[in-house]
């Protein structure tokens, strides 16, 4: 309840605000409806889903309801085994944990790669800071520090970056939660308790958030434990560790996370946590190898950046935790790009309703359960007139009737009229049987035959279904439980494939076999052009006075915005990874900077060596994050691997073109200041 109260009587009712706006009501207004007047006590809402459109009256006031909906607690297993008993069609749908399942799954996944991508900074961080200890380090080892002192003191800062990172990002998210929830609302359409924060969920986050820190110092603090108290004591840089090893069980975490992904269903989240984990660290032990390869490779480049890339390979251990930073984000704004792109080619066979320019206005509702209603010849006439002001509303004339096949006889009466004859599938039970209807089945009349350009004549007399479908070969004409033809002769012809336009016709033929007779049901209105939003409104406004129901055509979200946020998150996170790692690097060549600039180098080589080492570290990360993604994909969907044919090539042309050469431009450009490490000599 957004305003007044609820009804609590006769002639009250409350409303929407979407409805009050279609229908220009206001708290206290009178609004006529189908003989009596409704007094607008209260604005209401559907907190589930904000876009909803109802009216709300009191209890018992609807005394001849079209639909009745039972919500029911139960489990699985007993919906499966309840079958009605009842003539009339009975639609069963259930809401299990399905979703609530696959979101958490989604939450643990994003939290997982959040902590792996914060682990990844870190360990360049405390890489950076072992680094600059190395003499401190190396004075205390001189006095007798142990080497499990030494990892100690690492641990501590570890301990301490983590806990006080934790505890103030928990403390800025929810701010932020707080803050942006009634944005969250409006965007998601719904409604949510602020108060619901699951704070076991946070503190849970807080301690992995410290363990993430912790093992991520955990490694530098090894390798500064290993270096002499004598190489420690010179300043210089410790050898670089062998890749192979790292290639090695890179290569086999791989396979082994592609394993589990083809193995995984979405009712496996074990299985689907593990393989993404496995197949993205596989990926990131690649990256030292990488580097090393890139080293090699650039010996007879100029001698700019072979600088840049000797001092890659010479600071391994940061450079590969910076690469392996770039591609997580890079590879997790793929995946998203190509997943989205396969999801989309997977709905392309989806079929729209109606067309933009289309509108059918329904004597009661465009159910397949709905019955037809028995009308008088006059209240047809009145239904024709009020069908006629809509298409005036919408500057047309082009109105088509719609009639369906009821069955006189049948016992099958709904709640004003009778239920029509429809193609479906049915499925005998034990208790009865179920019907599913593929679509609504009109009769073949000679206008909607003339409509659509098909000759009467050049349909067999022995026809009983026009269709342009081509897989309704198992389906029943089902007009009753004991009045249907169980395989009905089709002939495809050309009608529209909208699901809710006239696709599927009843013969002539096949309802004098059956006795049935024509009912007017619809009316379908096409105007010139796209219908726009205020003439919807008018019709919907048209048709509400007179008991009418209108269906449009239904909007469909793109996944293209999906994919381009993806793409320009990625490239954002990426840019920022390469900002910091690149500085950090660029930072301990202070002394080669200082070299050089005695030797007489410009800004030129400044501005190269810092647009090498972002331009190779992007171009690295994109082509090592894009290739893991596919890689992950197709063993995701091996058994729809058409689907990864449509591939994005705009978005990963942005993310593998697009970012190394947005890196190197700002290499360049930022990278020409002469530095203080320069021209004075740091004490340590």
């Amino acid at each position: 309840l957004d305003a007044g109260h609820y009804p609590v009587g006769p002639n009250q009712v409350a409303v929407t605000s979407r409805v009050a706006d279609i229908f220009h009501l206001h708290l206290g207004d009178s609004w006529p409806l189908i003989g009596s007047s409704e007094r607008v006590v209260g604005l209401v809402e559907n907190p589930s889903n904000l876009l909803d459109r109802f009216a709300l009256v009191a209890p018992g006031q609807i005394t001849a309801p079209s639909k009745v909906a039972l919500l029911i607690k139960a489990t699985s297993g007993s919906l499966q085994s309840f079958h009605p008993q009842e003539d009339g069609p009975v639609a069963l749908m259930t809401r299990g944990l399905s979703d609530r399942r696959n979101a958490s799954i989604g939450v643990l996944v994003l939290t997982t790669l959040g902590l792996l991508f914060v682990g990844l900074m870190s360990v360049g961080g405390f890489a950076v800071l072992a680094a600059r200890r190395q003499r401190a380090l190396g004075m205390l080892g001189a006095i007798g520090a142990t080497d499990r002192h030494i990892r100690l003191v690492m641990l501590a800062n570890g301990a301490a970056v983590g806990g006080v990172g934790a505890v103030t990002g928990a403390a800025v998210g929810v701010g932020l939660w707080l803050a942006f929830a009634p944005r969250l609302e409006t965007l998601a359409e719904r409604r949510f308790d602020r108060t619901q924060v699951p704070w076991w969920a946070i503190a849970t986050a807080v301690l992995l958030a410290t363990v993430t820190a912790l093992a991520a110092a955990w490694w530098p603090a090894r390798a500064a434990a290993r270096v002499s108290v004598v190489t420690a004591l010179s300043g210089r840089p410790p050898r670089s560790q062998p890749v192979r090893g790292f290639a090695a069980l890179g290569g086999l975490l791989l396979a082994g996370g592609c394993g589990l992904l083809v193995a995984a269903r979405p009712t496996r989240p074990v299985l689907i946590v593990s393989g993404i984990v496995a197949t993205t660290l596989g990926i990131l032990l690649l990256a030292p190898l990488s580097i090393r390869s890139l080293s090699a490779a650039g010996r007879h480049s100029p001698i700019a950046m072979r600088l840049a890339l000797r001092d890659l390979a010479r600071h391994q251990l940061r450079s590969a935790a910076a690469l392996s930073a770039v591609t997580l984000a890079i590879g997790i704004a793929a995946a998203i790009t190509i997943s989205s792109a396969a999801e989309g080619a997977a709905g392309t066979n989806t079929v729209e309703n109606l067309a933009a320019n289309q509108l059918i206005v329904y004597l009661s509702g465009h159910d397949n359960v709905v019955p037809v209603p028995q009308l008088t010849t006059a209240q047809r006439q009145a239904a024709q007139s009020k069908v006629g002001a809509i298409a005036t509303a919408l500057g047309t004339h082009d109105v088509l009737a719609l009639e369906e096949a009821i069955d006189p006889s049948a016992s099958n009466d709904g709640p004003g009229g009778k239920f029509p004859a429809a193609l479906a599938k049915v499925t005998p039970h034990k208790r009865g049987f179920s019907v599913s209807p593929v679509g609504p089945a009109y009769v073949a009349t000679p206008a909607l035959l003339a409509r659509y350009g098909i000759d009467a004549a050049t349909v067999n007399p022995s026809t009983d279904i026009l269709t342009s479908r081509t897989d309704v070969g198992a389906l029943e004409l089902f007009a009753g439980p004991r009045n249907a033809i169980d395989h009905p002769k089709v002939q495809v012809v050309a009608l529209p494939h909208f699901s809710s336009s006239p696709h599927t016709l009843i013969t002539i033929h096949a309802m004098n076999t059956l006795g049935l007779r024509a009912a007017t049901a619809a009316w379908l209105v096409e105007s010139r052009g796209a219908l726009t939003t205020s003439q919807i409104d008018s019709a919907r406004t048209l048709a509400a006075t007179a008991g009418l129901t209108i269906e449009t055509k239904a909007s469909h979200q793109s996944l293209a915005q999906l994919r381009n946020d993806a793409t320009g998150a990625g490239m954002l996170l990426a840019l920022g990874v390469l900002a910091m790692s690149v500085g950090l690097i660029r930072s301990e060549g202070a002394r080669d900077l200082r070299t050089l600039a005695a030797t007489g180098a410009s800004s030129t080589i400044r501005r190269t060596l810092t647009a090498a080492t972002a331009g190779w570290l992007a171009l690295l990360g994109t082509t090592l994050g894009t290739a893991g993604a596919y890689l992950a994909l197709i063993a995701w969907y091996h058994a729809h691997l058409h689907r990864l044919m449509h591939v994005p090539v705009v978005n990963l042309a942005a993310l593998v073109v697009g970012l190394p050469v947005l890196a190197t431009a700002a290499g360049w450009l930022l990278g020409g200041r002469e530095s203080r490490a320069i021209s004075r000599q740091p004490l340590d």
